[in-house]
């Protein structure tokens, strides 16, 4: 592994905690004036700095893959039960429903059926918004990192677009990884993952949407869409965060997945110090331990050297 590869991955992790907690000011708002937008780590529903439930999630993720790879299914979902248990600031409605049914007795495959039933139509943003720790983990094993992106999102999100953006993100990281500009990398992810013509019209047309015209809601293509917006639109890692979070809406999601596409693309290096020095956050929740960017930093270092198979 070279110093460029090893910057790369670990810009993906900083990255991805970054975007979230730049965002997470601006979540459920309308966009800012395009000639006023937010560009600083400012307190909201949570103190200025802090990361999201888009990245306790992911953390949790992380976890399970440094626990046993391939993913453990039945793991991750023990996981994500206990972190919701655990009172974070907020859940997505169908993650909830999913893992209170599973905290009340049910199999996760049960409690994901029955969750999908009842709102069939529902693909949400939430497994795409964690799922970088899988690209990390695998970034020289692309078999494994399209079927574990595939895996962790039917644990909660098993819609087909859910899945396939899921996997998307991940592919185009894994090329990234290696050196492809973000053009590249998302035209080689798309000859990997299968998308229905809907959801790829979607990604292809992103780069080409005014700031008006995205929506950024907490639907999996609206978020896939502003992350990709913003990453090609921009010629730097602030400017690309700066871009997506001031979307508003669900503004921490987005720049979650824009931080660590960009954070990959761009590098830890490339990521501005102040915002290194603002970012904290409590994992596990309840335990007391605040975690900083050094500590996403090591994390990418576990995740991409240690031998999930064997347990840590």
């Amino acid at each position: 592994m070279n110093d460029t590869l090893l910057d790369r991955l670990r810009g993906c992790a900083v990255g991805a905690a970054i975007g979230d907690a730049l965002g997470m000011p601006l979540e459920f708002n309308p966009p800012p004036p395009a000639d006023n937008l937010i560009r600083e780590m400012t307190g909201g529903r949570l103190p200025a700095g802090s990361f999201t439930d888009d990245t306790e999630m992911a953390l949790a993720l992380a976890e399970s893959l440094l626990y046993q790879r391939p993913l453990d299914p039945d793991d991750l979902a023990r996981r994500f039960v206990a972190w919701i248990n655990a009172g974070p600031s907020d859940v997505g409605l169908h993650t909830s429903r999913v893992l209170r049914r599973i905290d009340a007795g049910a199999t996760w495959e049960e409690a994901v059926e029955a969750a999908q039933r009842q709102s069939p139509n529902s693909a949400g943003n939430g497994s795409l918004m964690r799922a970088w720790p899988v690209a990390i983990a695998y970034w020289d094993d692309l078999d494994n990192l399209l079927i574990d992106s595939w895996r962790q999102s039917r644990v909660t999100h098993p819609h087909p677009d859910t899945l396939a953006a899921s996997a998307y993100l991940n592919a185009t990281l894994y090329h990234v990884f290696r050196g492809s500009d973000i053009k590249m990398a998302l035209i080689l992810a798309s000859t990997l993952v299968k998308m229905d013509d809907e959801l790829w019209a979607v990604v292809e047309s992103a780069p080409a949407h005014m700031r008006d015209d995205l929506t950024n809601s907490g639907w999996v293509r609206h978020s896939l869409q502003s992350a990709i917006w913003g990453v090609m639109n921009a010629d730097s890692f602030e400017e690309a965060i700066v871009q997506v979070v001031n979307l508003g809406n669900d503004a921490d999601t987005a720049g979650a997945i824009a931080g660590a596409l960009a954070g990959a693309y761009y590098g830890l290096s490339a990521i501005p110090e102040r915002w290194r020095e603002a970012l904290h956050g409590e994992w596990p929740l309840g335990s007391g331990q605040i975690w900083t960017a050094d500590d996403f930093v090591n994390l990418a270092d576990q995740l991409a050297t240690v031998d999930g198979s064997t347990g840590t």
